[in-house]
């Protein structure tokens, strides 16, 4: 299925590894030129060279912490000078933040919330007046199936992701006569660098349990039995940032392998 992103701009912040990375790497696939971030310029310069290697594709890579607003603005101005315009933006910044409620600080709050949803607002606001301008665009925003269905111990992260869905749907409502299409995927256990390295610490020490036995120990509570690839994720993504989903807004997709309780 051609995807019509042929042309197109995409931005995908956290763009190094995992997730953002399968995601940066399946829209210049599929033709898109590609503009990824992140902290690490070690990581994000690696990144790079491997896109442009498996897919030959326009790769642009920019050093940032998107929790600091001076840096969104260097990275939107870096991605407007080389392309004249952003077609794509997917939010992906972030990391998994799970413990009691009676241990998590008001600095533990705020900086999560910052890092989850301030991240997603400060890019969003960033890419909205170029997509106005050039008649349209399409945002999507990675969550966690933690933000439609909560579970015990796991703040603040499932509050920070269900503010995401929130931000979501409000602002598919305010820009669909923009053209500006925004949607969420709520993800679940899938074999991302952050979830390979909690796993690694996991089974340290205990050299007769691999990661893979990890993996199958978390599979048996997903009913597809097996832990998700990113690059499963990706395509999601890349269908909801494209022209085939040109009616979709508004939603939060889970892909999780039915883990979710909810729909």
């Amino acid at each position: 299925m051609d995807l019509g992103l042929e042309g197109r701009v995409a931005l995908v912040t956290g763009g190094s590894e995992g997730v953002g990375l399968a995601t940066a790497m399946r829209l210049a696939a599929e033709g898109a030129a590609v503009v990824i971030c992140a902290r690490r310029a070690d990581v994000l310069e690696h990144a790079v060279d491997e896109i442009a290697s498996a897919t030959g594709g326009d790769v642009l890579g920019v050093p940032a912490n998107v929790t600091r607003p001076e840096d969104v603005e260097e990275l939107f101005r870096r991605t407007m000078a080389k392309h004249g315009r952003i077609d794509i933006l997917v939010n992906n910044a972030g990391k998994g933040a799970g413990n009691a409620f009676e241990d998590v600080t008001d600095a533990a709050w705020a900086a999560d919330l910052d890092l989850k949803l301030l991240t997603h607002v400060r890019c969003i606001r960033a890419a909205i007046p170029h997509m106005q301008a050039q008649g349209g665009g399409r945002i999507v925003n990675v969550v966690s199936i933690g933000g439609k269905a909560p579970e015990a111990k796991s703040l603040p992260a499932s509050t920070g992701r269900a503010a995401g869905i929130a931000l979501t749907k409000a602002l598919s409502k305010t820009y669909a006569a923009d053209n500006i299409l925004v949607n969420a995927v709520c993800i679940g256990l899938v074999k991302s660098a952050m979830v390979e390295r909690v796993a690694l610490r996991s089974i340290a020490g205990d050299p007769g349990r691999t990661l893979e036995d990890v993996y199958a120990e978390e599979a048996v509570r997903i009913p597809v039995g097996r832990v998700g690839e990113t690059e499963e994720v990706a395509d999601v993504i890349a269908f909801l940032a494209s022209d085939r989903a040109s009616y979709v807004t508004g939603v939060a997709v889970n892909v999780d392998g039915g883990e979710s309780p909810v729909v």
